[in-house]
């Protein structure tokens, strides 16, 4: 190619609410936890033959030159995920299942509509042609120059890519619409091995050290989450990338564990962290990961009828699950009054709450 186009890629923040999220609980009773399932998997990982996808991630996906900002608050997050659990997403039961059917195309002309677009792309197979709040607007253009194939069968995707063209790690197609002949889009696939990266084996994942990321665009590997994590405050073991369930892409945060107590706790007291990498350059929110399935740290469920802590203070002088009694009862000392809980709203997300003294 003479020269890299120009492409409008802003991602698809506005699309986050319409996604869902599988939610997997944590089998664990203390803070000092090791998954078996997990490691095994770790193992299965790195013993993989493909080795410079899974252990190593050699760069070889799609880097969109603009970062897309979302809130923390808009994120519908999949919890960090036990190693078994990585099976479901990223190998999905199928050993040949490769990339997510869900593929983003950017730098679209202005006055390209949705036939023309699915008449682009139906040669690789049945698809159709999605962009953010397409039903309620009602259009039949893509308003910001960007649309999402959804393709019915994995294959057409691979089908997709080896009909582009390469540039600089990027991949490119010509489109045409009515004013505009044979315009260079952006194709950015999103390759299922890409969504978890084990930066050390060699540690157990311990979901109290674990944060979440808000606002990740979406181009970002684990890989290069964990690399970014690591490089600010050290002893990151794992990172991952949170997909929807059906077509398995990018929802924009992610999850990051770290081996030591020091590092989390540097992360969560940061608050935010700037993701640099390549074109991405981007402000992005952390709060600790919230479990949705532990007892209070102080009653062990012996005031609060047995059931699972509600209330996580993220405060560095606490750090423990609370049932209410409890937190009602620590929080009333000076010093503590105006520590605020982190509850996870839905069983998905951590968000903060008002606390009623009585």
């Amino acid at each position: 190619m003479a020269s890299n186009p120009v492409l409008d890629s802003t991602g698809d923040r506005d699309n986050l609410k319409q996604n869902t999220c599988t939610c997997w609980i944590f089998q664990t009773k203390s803070t000092d936890m090791k998954f078996p399932t997990l490691e095994n998997n770790l193992m299965g990982i790195i013993e993989s033959p493909t080795p410079d996808e899974h252990t190593r991630g050699i760069e070889r996906g799609l880097e969109d030159p603009a970062s897309m900002p979302t809130s923390i608050n808009d994120q519908r997050i999949s919890p960090i995920r036990p190693l078994h659990l990585i099976d479901k997403n990223v190998r999905g039961g199928d050993h040949s299942e490769r990339f997510s059917r869900k593929v983003f195309v950017g730098g679209l002309p202005p006055d390209i509509d949705e036939d023309e677009i699915h008449n682009s792309f139906c040669r690789f197979g049945p698809l159709t042609v999605d962009w953010p709040h397409k039903a309620e607007s009602k259009s039949y253009f893509p308003p910001k120059g960007y649309a999402f194939l959804l393709f019915e069968e994995e294959a057409s995707v691979q089908k997709l890519i080896d009909s582009c063209v390469r540039d600089d790690d990027k991949l490119f197609m010509y489109v045409s619409s009515p004013t505009i002949k044979h315009k260079p889009v952006q194709i950015r696939p999103w390759n299922l091995s890409d969504s978890d990266f084990v930066m050390d084996n060699s540690k157990p994942l311990d979901p109290r050290k674990t944060i979440f990321v808000g606002g990740v665009p979406r181009p970002l590997r684990a890989c290069e989450l964990a690399k970014i994590m690591n490089d600010f405050y050290g002893g990151v073991c794992y990172a991952g990338i949170d997909t929807d369930p059906e077509l398995k892409y990018p929802k924009g945060a992610g999850r990051v564990a770290f081996s030591n107590q020091q590092s989390y706790i540097a992360a969560i007291s940061a608050r935010f962290v700037q993701l640099q990498h390549g074109d991405i350059d981007k402000r992005v929110e952390v709060k600790p990961y919230v479990l949705d399935d532990q007892m209070c740290d102080h009653c062990q469920g012996a005031r609060c009828g047995g059931k699972f802590a509600p209330f996580f203070c993220s405060n560095v002088t606490c750090l423990q699950y609370y049932c209410e009694h409890c937190w009602a009862m620590n929080h009333s000392r000076q010093g503590k009054e105006f520590h605020k809980p982190l509850v996870k709203e839905g069983g998905d997300r951590p968000r903060t709450v008002p606390f009623r003294w009585n």
